[in-house]
């Protein structure tokens, strides 16, 4: 029998809770490491998950542990974020740039400095607190998994616009996870054939979504941990094929792309864009630039608070 990777779960709070509990649901690792600021809430998720996997007979073994033994994983899940009050109507991922960063650098810094492993970053703003971390630990197989989930996302929205079955589109959606992101629409398919995309209308309802959700039930939580384990599947070897990712982009700019993945390598592999899309990947990047500089050049808030 084939030995089941070690994934860890930095953070436990609403997403790091969903992603916890579909690694167990999943049974794509073998033990399941999680760690946060609160140790007691972090037993209490761990003895949670236990019954779960003991009702589903899961081999996910989920175990609470300190943050430094995440260095033993194959692959780290970083869900951590501040408490902070999001103030922003518009642009609303970006409204947690000052309060995340330090706690994404600090995990960097002393947690996964020189980790080897892969890393998946959740916290938003995803593009720029990816980057923040890739620095921080110097590791280079960090990736954000912001792009995946709008993927997703289109491609759902679009399937019932159209009245097809969703695993008939093929599209992608890139750059910034949030108002930039940039819908490929004219490299979209249905069933193998050209789509005629109604861009701004699933624009529109891309950029409502997430929204709606939140005002449910308080925030996004399963959809990005559906996010987490498709790239789990690719990046750990077991499912090779095309996942979009936070990377490295022209001027050293992170934003979502295409990764052809195979046996756990991750490739660029950027659909043929039109003008337009070009001119939105273009602007999305030197919009994730300015942020970069100005979140890197203000100072952050000294005391922060993991979830």
């Amino acid at each position: 029998m084939i030995a089941l990777p070690t994934v860890g779960v930095l953070g436990t709070g609403a997403v790091g809770q969903a992603v916890a509990g579909a690694l167990v649901a999943s049974g794509l690792c073998g033990e399941l490491l999680i760690a946060s600021r609160t140790h007691a809430q972090t037993e209490a998720l761990a003895a949670d998950l236990d019954d779960m996997r003991t009702a589903l007979g899961s081999p996910a073994r989920p175990r609470a542990c300190r943050p430094a033994d995440l260095t033993t994983c194959h692959a780290v899940v970083v869900a951590a974020r501040a408490h902070f009050t999001n103030t922003h109507h518009r642009d609303v991922r970006m409204g947690g740039a000052t309060a995340n960063a330090p706690i994404i650098r600090r995990i960097g810094h002393q947690v996964l400095r020189g980790y080897p492993g892969v890393v998946l970053v959740v916290t938003n703003p995803v593009d720029l607190m990816t980057r923040l971390l890739a620095e921080a630990c110097g590791g280079t197989r960090v990736f954000g998994i912001g792009s995946s989930l709008d993927t997703a996302r289109y491609r759902l929205l679009l399937a019932h616009h159209l009245a097809v079955p969703v695993e008939q589109i093929h599209g992608h959606v890139i750059g910034e996870h949030g108002d930039a992101a940039v819908i490929c629409a004219s490299s979209t398919t249905v069933a193998g054939h050209p789509a005629a995309v109604p861009v701004e209308t699933i624009r529109a309802a891309l950029a409502a979504r997430p929204g709606r959700i939140s005002a449910g039930i308080g925030r996004t939580r399963t959809g990005p941990a559906g996010a987490v384990l498709a790239a789990l599947r690719h990046l750990l070897g077991d499912a090779p094929g095309v996942i979009e990712l936070s990377r490295p982009w022209r001027g050293g700019v992170w934003l979502g792309l295409p990764l052809a993945v195979k046996a756990g390598v991750p490739t660029i592999r950027l659909p043929e864009l039109s003008p337009q899309e070009t001119a939105e990947l273009d602007a999305a990047a030197a919009k994730l630039a300015t942020a970069y500089h100005h979140l890197t050049s203000t100072p952050t808030p000294a005391q922060e608070r993991t979830s």
